[in-house]
Order: structure tokens, then sequence, then C-alpha cells
């Protein structure tokens, strides 16, 4: 089987979110009708992140989704997971705790680890800084495809997606 996985990084707070959530709504039940499986990896640190994984969600719901998952990737094991691992098993197809080496460089490295992964990226970015520009900067030198929700008025063309 054909794995298609689509990584997700944005800034924590979202201006518009409407239409950031209609563009991200078209773009995922594009990609669970035109590919024959679909990973969409997730963090869980902020609106962007929460947007993206209630959207998937709720378009998988409504398509046929055995030819996708939602993934959790987590930068090093939380309490929060251990103490409401049933929700998140719950609410996510899957929960991955990223092994890092060293905690104070634990997202970065679950970042470029995700952006390694991925075939495309869907980002919000509309500042020059943090930990989701800084991994977009990453991608952007992996030469990765991706693709700014944050661009208004911008249409996509899904066949190249």
């Amino acid at each position: 089987m054909n794995t298609y996985t689509v990584t997700f990084f944005g800034h924590r707070q979202i201006e518009h979110p409407f239409e950031v959530e209609k563009r991200l709504d078209k773009l995922i039940r594009e990609l669970i009708n035109n590919k024959e499986y679909v990973e969409f990896l997730v963090g869980r640190s902020g609106e962007f992140d929460q947007m993206v994984s209630s959207t998937v969600r709720r378009v998988k719901k409504a398509v046929d989704d055995a030819n996708s998952a939602l993934v959790l990737v987590l930068p090093y094991l939380t309490a929060e997971y251990t103490n409401n691992k049933a929700s998140f098993e719950n609410y996510y197809d899957e929960v991955e705790i990223f092994d890092s080496r060293h905690f104070r460089s634990a997202f970065t490295e679950r970042n470029r680890s995700m952006v390694d992964r991925a075939d495309l990226i869907i980002c919000y970015i509309e500042h020059n800084s943090g930990g989701a520009f800084s991994a977009i900067r990453y991608a952007e030198k992996k030469n990765k495809k991706i693709l700014n929700v944050a661009s208004a008025g911008k249409e996509y063309n899904y066949a190249n997606i």
C-alpha cells in the first residue's frame, strides 16, 4: 500500500479561523479521496494543531476513512498523556511518542522527523519566528512540498498534492 504522509505545522494562534478551517477541510477531503492511504501527522501545541485534528476527524466521518489515519506525534511522554491515555487513544488513530535524547531540543527534533517523513506539509505561517516557522525553513531546505493555508485568497492546484 502506498502511504502518503501529510505533516502539519502552524502558529499557536490563528487569525480568521473559519477561512483557515475551510481551506483545511477542502485539502483533507481531496487527499483522502485521491490517495491510496493518507497518514496525517499532527502535534498538539496550539490552535492550529487542534483545528487540524478536529477537521481531519470531521472529514474522516463524512467520507470513507478506511484509507487514512490521524497520528498524534508527541515530542516526549507527558503527564497529560499518561493520565489520559484512553482519551488520547480514542481521539487519535495512533499516538507516537518521539524519543528525544535531549529534552531542550525535543520539539525541534520531533518536528524535523515529521518533516523528513512528509510527502506534503500543510502549514499556517504568518510571521518569521517560532517553532512552526523553523520547521518550514527546514522543510524548504529538504525541498518538501509546502502549502500555507494562511495565504488568503490563494487557490491550490489539488491535482498536484
